[in-house]
């Protein structure tokens, strides 16, 4: 019996969006490697796309994970309860 071979198995009531056949499946019918989900709804799946580029736009855009901010960490040293510098 090949491990590779086995079928994906999900739960009804999870979707999911294939990247590969561009649809939404319920339940995991295509390999993880090609989907994204679980979603509580299908409205959800459908979006997919939409709101991984949502989140990428966000992210990039985000302050604490932009390596080129040259300030550093605006919050200072976790040990600054002042906020100046000094403890």
């Amino acid at each position: 019996m090949a491990l590779f071979n086995r079928k994906a198995t999900g739960r009804p009531g999870e979707w999911f969006y294939c990247l590969e056949h561009r649809v939404v499946e319920e339940g995991p019918q295509c390999p993880a490697r090609n989907r994204m989900g679980p979603y509580p709804s299908r409205s959800e799946a459908e979006r997919a796309m939409e709101t991984a580029r949502e989140r990428n736009v966000r992210w990039e855009n985000d302050a604490r994970w932009n390596d080129d901010d040259p300030g550093g960490d605006p919050g200072g040293d976790p040990g600054d309860e002042r906020g100046d510098g000094e403890r």
